[in-house]
């Protein structure tokens, strides 16, 4: 793309600068100065309020927010955050952000796809995308001392797709790869079963191309979707290992492309129900789910404390969770083999909250039947101070041990740039958790009893009971 190498020049002096300043920030660490401290006579940037360790947003008058954080890593992470996920999708282009997703490293407009992959692996940088109902994320991974060669990609790819029709065409068998080896996975298909039962809309559609749609997204549908939802007011840029000031030039040099907010997409409308998906399997699959809460609100956060009041998952290697409420409530029940867990998602208008259960074909009922007591007993008050104080720091270590990975900080980075257009530290989320109160949870367990169900069962059915007979 012409232009991208301009941030060059810009990026070599800034990055002399900075290569002194960090040979003085390492010889004052070594000389037994905090690594969590700016340096004594040091000054910030006018733009840089806190310390070198906070992360930084702007955002645009365009509506672009830019958000990073320098941490003086040899490697560099860069992620473009885009509100384009499958919520958006219509019927008339259903699948398409499936197929957005492999067309990553298709031809654009300033390098051919044989260009791409040679560059990005010249200088072993990586370039990946994903995507959820809500967002779809571009990523590199690079040497900081090629930034600017994997940005110029990067820029390519999210800005001038070409989508040419022979290479749309090309992607249909890896598409049918992509949903065989879904199908493979029973809780991959239970997950997009449920969400299908739960909604009418928006969050009903599948992560994955539907069946009557492979072979049939052409390139007219990837170019009208990338032109009605790839716009600067619905994009977040982030950065890890990068300087702000080259990060910001970046995005008002060459992602002001498209003003506006692009798509309205509709409001996620929860309405409750059931989807059974037979097979000759001798385990069950079953959820048991009802509407809960949007991502970032303080209700959101109960339902993630009741979750693991419940029980998340087993917290030690091919451990059982004996200490889980769900797993001592079933265990009581039956005395076959079983797992169960609490289910949460959240999105950014809606949310789920249930029990995911598998259990034996004929102890299905009973397994299902007691998993829903141990939330009935948390909404009549059966929970102690010492429950909530575990299921605090059990989430508080989930939160901030995810944050020790660059995946997971370039992730809440984006996902809170791109909801909010700032970036709540470890340190706030850590004091809203412990804001939970035993009521709190209690009132989100009662929200759970009384909502309208959805449930979703793959297996062996003969004995598996009905929504309406939980």
């Amino acid at each position: 793309m012409k232009g991208i190498r301009g941030i060059s020049q810009l990026s070599k002096r800034l990055y002399a600068a900075q290569a002194a300043r960090k040979r003085r920030f390492y010889a004052a660490a070594r000389a037994g100065h905090s690594l969590a401290q700016p340096l004594a006579g040091l000054k910030l940037s006018p733009g840089a309020a806190h310390s070198y360790q906070d992360v930084h947003v702007t955002r645009l008058p365009s509506g672009l927010v830019i958000a990073s954080l320098e941490n003086y890593s040899p490697a560099s992470k860069i992620g473009v955050f885009i509100k384009a996920g499958c919520r958006y999708e219509t019927p008339e282009n259903q699948g398409v952000t499936h197929v957005l997703r492999l067309a990553s490293n298709l031809s654009t407009k300033g390098a051919s796809a044989f260009k791409i992959c040679r560059g990005v692996e010249a200088v072993g940088g990586s370039l990946s995308v994903t995507s959820s109902r809500d967002n779809m994320v571009y990523t590199v991974d690079c040497l900081r001392d090629d930034i600017d060669t994997v940005m110029e990609y990067l820029i390519n790819v999210t800005t001038a797709p070409e989508f040419r029709p022979w290479e749309v065409s090309d992607l249909t068998s890896r598409l049918k790869m992509d949903k065989a080896l879904a199908a493979q996975s029973t809780q991959i298909g239970m997950v997009e079963g449920l969400h299908s039962a739960a909604y009418k809309n928006a969050l009903c559609n599948s992560l994955y191309c539907p069946d009557h749609m492979v072979g049939n997204i052409q390139s007219e549908h990837l170019h009208q979707f990338v032109q009605n939802n790839f716009t600067s007011a619905r994009m977040a840029l982030v950065g890890l290992g990068v300087d702000h000031t080259v990060l910001k030039q970046v995005g008002e040099q060459f992602l002001n492309i498209r003003s506006g907010a692009g798509t309205t997409g509709a409001k996620a409308q929860y309405r409750g129900g059931e989807i059974r998906l037979p097979s000759t399997s001798s385990m069950v699959h079953s959820a048991v789910v009802s509407h809960s809460a949007a991502t970032g609100t303080s209700e959101a956060l109960a339902f993630s404390v009741l979750q693991h009041v419940l029980g998340a998952g087993p917290h030690i290697k091919r451990g059982s969770g004996l200490s889980s409420k769900l797993v001592q409530g079933v265990a009581k029940a039956t005395a076959d083999p079983f797992d169960v867990s609490a289910f949460n998602a959240s999105y950014s208008d809606s949310g789920l909250f249930g029990v995911y259960t598998i259990s034996q074909a004929a102890a299905v009922g009973d397994v299902m039947k007691a998993a829903v007591a141990q939330v009935k007993a948390v909404a009549d008050g059966g929970v102690t101070a010492e429950d909530l104080t575990r299921a605090k720091a059990q989430l508080k270590g989930q939160v901030l041990m995810s944050l020790e990975t660059t995946e997971g900080l370039l992730e809440a980075m984006g996902s809170q740039a791109l909801a909010t257009g700032s970036y709540c530290p470890a340190e706030e989320i850590s004091k809203n958790i412990n804001n939970v109160s035993l009521a709190d949870v209690s009132d989100a367990a009662k929200k759970f009893m009384t909502g309208k169900k959805t449930m979703a069962s793959s297996g062996n059915l003969i004995k598996t009971p009905f929504v309406d007979e939980i």
